[in-house]
């Protein structure tokens, strides 16, 4: 593994402010319940999406990798994977299904490291592919971080990516809700959320019965 140490620590301040969501805890708990079914599912959707039976001989870059489900998904296609996350939790689950399932295998590293340090990002080099999936938007600087991956997509190849849409007053409501939740102590989480989600749910619940 290769370790950048400032990216770590940063995330560390910034979840303390509460400025940070830990993905990675959630990514934690995902692992428990990964099957083979939904590694296929997950290999199943980037060979339908770039029109391809396998990778073999393509490099990937997995960008915010998370639970690590597409790097072992783009390394069992046949791809020699380069993956990397901002939250140390993050990074430490993508390990762990390189543990389970390509242990000491020198065609799958990873890292850690942001997508806006511009120094980390060109120590990388090229690839076929650059898959981000649901990453950018989280960063804080989405445009900064869209401009700065360019340079990681080799000359034709591909930039895989997905980042939330503007739903206007709701994205900015649910925005404030994640910002709360952020500056609250851990032990006032579940009853936060059970706050939000009753009104919600019990709305949803009418609207199926009228349906």
């Amino acid at each position: 593994m290769t370790f950048t140490t400032n990216a770590a620590r940063e995330h560390s301040r910034e979840v303390h402010r509460g400025q940070r969501f830990r993905f990675g805890a959630n990514w934690r708990r995902f692992l428990k319940v990964l099957n083979d079914e939904r590694i296929a599912e997950a290999e199943k959707s980037l060979r339908e999406f770039l029109e391809v039976d396998n990778l073999k001989g393509r490099t990937f870059l997995d960008i915010g990798s998370g639970s690590g489900l597409f790097s072992l998904a783009a390394r069992r296609l046949g791809a020699e994977v380069r993956s990397f996350d901002y939250d140390p939790e993050s990074v430490a689950c993508t390990l762990e299904l390189k543990r389970r399932y390509f242990p000491n295998d020198s065609s799958w590293t990873v890292a850690s490291g942001s997508v806006l340090d511009h120094g980390f990002l060109e120590s990388l080099g090229q690839f076929d592919i650059v898959y981000a999936w649901g990453v950018l938007h989280h960063t804080g600087n989405m445009w900064r971080a869209l401009e700065l991956i360019k340079i990681l997509v080799k000359p034709g190849g591909y930039l895989y990516i997905a980042i939330y849409n503007d739903a206007g007053r709701a994205s900015r409501v649910w925005l404030r809700i994640k910002k709360i939740y952020c500056t609250l102590p851990s032990f006032l989480h579940l009853p936060f959320v059970i706050c939000i989600w009753t009104p919600i749910e019990t709305v949803r619940f009418f609207q199926h019965l009228l349906l």
